[in-house]
């Protein structure tokens, strides 16, 4: 009798003290939430990676201690699992609000060709989500075995509707969706090619307008998960530089920016002296990126004078003799507009022909093999392919819009164009992958939907990027 007694208490206190756990444990997962809701605005975001460091991205609602764990979490090249390794901290950084409440942490130190898992802590609280924290250092290749296969998106015209400050009528931003088909493609990183934002009428004449902008687009919902598990690299057009069609002559364009210099996390812009600027470049793999400002030095597109600057005479500079510097087999030269469309028409870079010859010509003259241009600004997709005399082709990849609103181009712009790649009426995105053995890698661009269906696709080898003459 006494031992069943003693074996019907322990039962009890067993299923007190799980009862207790679990009301413990239910009430920690509570208080987590209860936290993400209040403090966390948006982000995580995946930045910049090289091979031992990554940048991070997270913006709070208000003043706050921000920290990253981290951990290894498998060996790309072996595709080895990693198990049991202790996560490392970074240092707390306090947000506040002449920063518009953001945090960069900088993963330093870490082991190359690896990829890591992450967790964020805010005020000392793990804060939970329903989707994977990953990011990944850079391959480290050379001289060691053919160059990884690279797998990126690239888009542009991101509008997020607000009534508040929207013009009356349908939203022009729609099918937010799109996000969780990118989000699916499992890419190394995205480029944002501009229009990453639209700023409104109630926003580009303040600091607190701009960087309600900024906030209000990176805090959509659907945008979460595909930044926190995917790199993120940008430049910027007309819209999220100021107003429809701005120029240098921006009043404000010093704070769009810092907006822009505090939302990216870019490991190094504003390349160009003279003026604040989005310039930077990069790396991942063999290939080459060379991110261009095509607003802070660019005069009034109707403004009567012969040689406009669009880029202007030192970012052009820079661009061509870094082109000359870079032996990536693919240079991919990213712009907020067209470069190759010969019409010239809305802001093309057709429309300052005199600048542009300079660039083109500059192309030829120095021999640059593996050009590329990827554009956006057009709320339409193509490709354009321009043939020259004893030289390869070169191609402009247009890749628009995401969320914003479409526009059906003009039935006789655009001559040299690839008629079958037209993509009108439908958000969109491209995803292009490069592989194959070095000396003999093959690109991939594939245009797709916003369920992620296969739109249209091009492929182009390497040496299809090379003088045959050479």
């Amino acid at each position: 009798m006494n031992f069943c007694k003693k074996t019907i208490h322990q039962k009890l206190f067993s299923l007190v003290c799980l009862t207790f756990l679990v009301l413990l444990s239910s009430s920690s997962s509570f208080a987590q939430t209860v936290i993400k809701k209040e403090l966390l605005q948006s982000g995580p975001m995946v930045g910049y990676s090289e091979m031992n460091e990554i940048g991070l991205w997270v913006q709070t609602k208000k003043s706050a201690k921000v920290q990253i764990g981290y951990r290894p979490k498998l060996e790309i090249a072996t595709n080895k699992v990693i198990s049991d390794a202790p996560f490392q901290f970074t240092e707390a950084i306090q947000t506040n609000s002449v920063t518009a409440f953001i945090a960069k942490p900088v993963l330093a130190n870490l082991d190359h060709s690896t990829k890591y898992e992450y967790k964020l802590f805010i005020n000392d609280t793990e804060i939970p989500f329903d989707y994977e924290l990953k990011c990944q250092t850079q391959v480290l290749w050379q001289y060691r075995t053919d160059p990884p296969k690279v797998k990126f998106a690239f888009g542009s015209c991101v509008y997020v509707n607000e009534e508040t400050a929207d013009r009356v009528g349908k939203g022009y931003g729609s099918e937010y969706e799109i996000f969780t088909s990118l989000y699916k493609e499992n890419v190394d990183f995205m480029i944002w090619g501009g229009d990453n934002t639209y700023l409104r009428d109630p926003d580009w004449g303040s600091r607190s307008g701009i960087m309600h902008r900024y906030t209000h687009t990176r805090s959509l919902p659907e945008m979460q998960p595909f930044l926190a598990g995917v790199h993120h690299y940008a430049t910027w057009d007309d819209h999220d530089f100021g107003p429809n069609d701005s120029d240098y002559t921006f009043w404000n364009k010093d704070i769009t920016a810092e907006a822009f210099q505090l939302f990216w996390a870019s490991q190094n812009t504003n390349l160009i002296e003279g003026a604040n600027n989005v310039v930077s470049t990069f790396a991942w793999a063999d290939a080459q990126f060379f991110m261009l400002d095509n607003r802070t030095f660019r005069q009034a597109q109707n403004y009567k004078a012969e040689n406009k600057s669009y880029f202007g005479e030192k970012q052009v500079q820079w661009l061509i003799e870094s082109l000359v510097s870079s032996k990536a087999p693919f240079k991919f030269v990213v712009a907020g507009g067209q470069i190759l469309n010969e019409s010239a028409i809305f802001e093309n870079y057709a429309t300052y022909k005199e600048e542009r010859q300079k660039v083109l010509d500059a192309i030829k003259e120095q021999n640059i093999e593996g050009v590329i241009f990827l554009t956006g600004d057009r709320h339409h997709s193509v490709i354009t392919k321009m043939e020259r005399e004893n030289d390869y082709p070169l191609y402009d990849f247009t890749s628009s819009s995401i969320t914003a609103g479409s526009a059906t181009p003009k039935e006789d712009e655009n001559p040299t164009a690839i008629k079958d790649s037209f993509i009108v009426g439908k958000h969109n995105y491209a995803v292009i992958e490069i592989e194959g053995k070095r000396k003999e890698r093959v690109l991939t661009i594939t245009y797709k939907d916003k369920d992620g269906k296969d739109l249209y696709s091009l492929t182009l080898k390497e040496d299809e990027l090379k003088r045959a003459d050479k």
